[in-house]
């Protein structure tokens, strides 16, 4: 059940990084954000009622609610056209969180390529941080590329693997995600500080005494 939700996961973040890049407008993108955020906050719920107090289970739903109330908040927020400042932040406290969850799936659980991809998700939740809550506005085209990329890579296609069981939790694709997201991220933010439009030099202009009454 949360592998499907994973995979819807994927098409929100991708809408989102489509938004961020100016594809798609903000109400347009609203809908899919309400859905999927209920999604993931409704399978949670259901998987910690159901799992008996099992920890492993509680463990595992817990974090689906930090991507459900991401979705929900940017979803009212842009229907209600609110300030992004306040989900800004939640994405600053939900980077910290993933943290967190790629240190469980890497030494309790053993999974090494999602400890990987909850790693992605911490670098993907700071930039929401520093765009939306920091107001960094010029590094949003380059989060909306990243969104759209992780959207693929950390949630539909593991979805996919997962569902047909062909997930291959294995160190070698632990390593090949490490050393993809180093190459791919950094280079897309080498090509988009070089895209991005620098401002005129300055020339010097001798100063015009202010006209007075």
């Amino acid at each position: 059940m949360a592998t499907v939700g994973l995979l819807y996961v994927g098409a929100v973040l991708f809408i989102n990084g489509l938004l961020l890049i100016g594809v798609v407008d903000g109400r347009a993108a609203a809908p899919i954000n309400l859905f999927v955020g209920a999604l993931q906050v409704v399978t949670p719920t259901y998987l910690i009622f159901a799992s008996g107090g099992a920890p492993g289970v509680v463990l595992a739903a817990s974090g689906l609610y930090l991507f459900g109330f991401t979705y929900l908040y940017v979803g009212i927020g842009l229907l209600a056209g609110l300030d992004t400042t306040g989900v800004g932040w939640f994405s600053l406290f939900v980077a910290v969180a993933a943290l967190g969850f790629a240190y469980v799936n890497f030494r309790l659980l053993g999974d090494r390529p999602f400890a990987v991809i909850w790693l992605y998700w911490a670098f993907l939740w700071a930039l929401f941080f520093v765009v939306l809550g920091l107001k960094h506005e010029s590094l949003a085209r380059y989060t909306g590329w990243v969104t759209i990329i992780q959207s693929w890579v950390t949630a539909t296609i593991p979805a996919f693997l997962l569902l047909t069981g062909y997930w291959p939790s294995n160190n070698v694709l632990a390593l090949g995600l490490v050393v993809g997201g180093v190459v791919v991220f950094g280079g897309l933010y080498l090509l988009e500080h070089r895209r991005a439009p620098r401002a005129p030099a300055r020339t010097h202009r001798p100063s015009v005494p202010a006209a007075t009454a």
